[in-house]
C-alpha cells in the first residue's frame, strides 16, 4: 500500500517591524473545529490521527480534517521509487480526501503516534511524530512505520496544522532509535 494515506507544512509568517495592518496576516476561516481539538499540541496531533483511521468501509469525518488545517495548509508525502530515486507529492486537503477515499473505503487504516520531539517558539510549533500504520487497530505488528513532520500555528484562539511531510521507513531509511522514544 502506498504511503498516501498517512499525514506537513512550511508556512511563514511576515510581520513587519512597526506590525503595521499591511504585513500582518492573520489565519484566514476555516471549517469550524470542535475546540477540543485544537486547543493544544496534543489535542490537534490527536485529532489529526483519529480523522485518518478507521475499519475499511468506515467513513471518515472529512469535516474535522479540514477544520484542523490552516486554508493555505498543505501535506507532502516523501518516497522512494522502485528504481531508487526520491519523489514528493504535494497535496491540499482536499486532494488528500479524493485521494484516499477510495481506499479507505476497501482496507482498514489505523494510525497512531508511538513517539514525539517537538520545539515551540510562540505561536509556532514544529514536530517530528513517530506512527505506526496497521490494517485493523488490534494487528500485533504494523504494516508501515515512518515520520510526520508536522508544522503548527496558534492564531491566539487555536491551533492549525500548516504543514504536514511524511516519510515512511524503508530498508535503506530505518527509523533512527532517537525518533522511537519522545522527548
Amino acid at each position: 500500500m502506498k504511503r498516501l494515506v498517512s499525514l506537513g507544512f512550511c508556512a511563514a509568517l511576515a510581520i513587519g517591524a512597526a506590525g503595521s495592518a499591511q504585513a500582518e496576516q492573520q489565519a484566514p476561516a476555516v471549517a469550524l473545529a470542535k475546540a477540543s481539538d485544537v486547543a493544544s499540541v496534543d489535542s490537534i496531533v490527536a485529532a489529526l490521527y483519529d480523522v485518518i483511521s478507521g475499519p475499511a468501509g468506515a467513513p471518515r469525518d472529512w469535516n474535522r480534517m479540514r477544520s484542523l488545517f490552516a486554508p493555505e495548509g498543505r501535506m507532502q508525502a516523501v518516497a522512494m521509487r522502485p528504481d531508487g530515486t526520491i519523489v514528493m507529492r504535494t497535496m491540499s486537503v482536499e486532494d488528500y480526501i479524493t485521494r484516499n477515499t477510495p481506499a479507505f473505503a476497501k482496507m482498514g487504516f489505523f494510525e497512531r503516534e508511538v513517539a514525539r520531539t517537538s520545539e515551540t517558539f510562540g505561536q509556532v510549533a514544529h514536530l517530528f511524530s513517530t506512527y505506526e500504520s496497521r490494517h485493523a487497530a488490534d494487528d500485533a505488528k504494523p504494516f508501515q512505520r515512518g515520520i510526520n513532520s508536522i508544522q503548527l500555528y496558534n492564531d491566539g484562539t487555536r491551533w492549525y496544522v500548516l504543514n504536514l511531510v511524511w516519510r515512511a521507513e524503508d530498508d535503506k531509511l530505518p527509523l533512527p532509535e532517537r525518533y522511537l522514544h519522545s522527548r
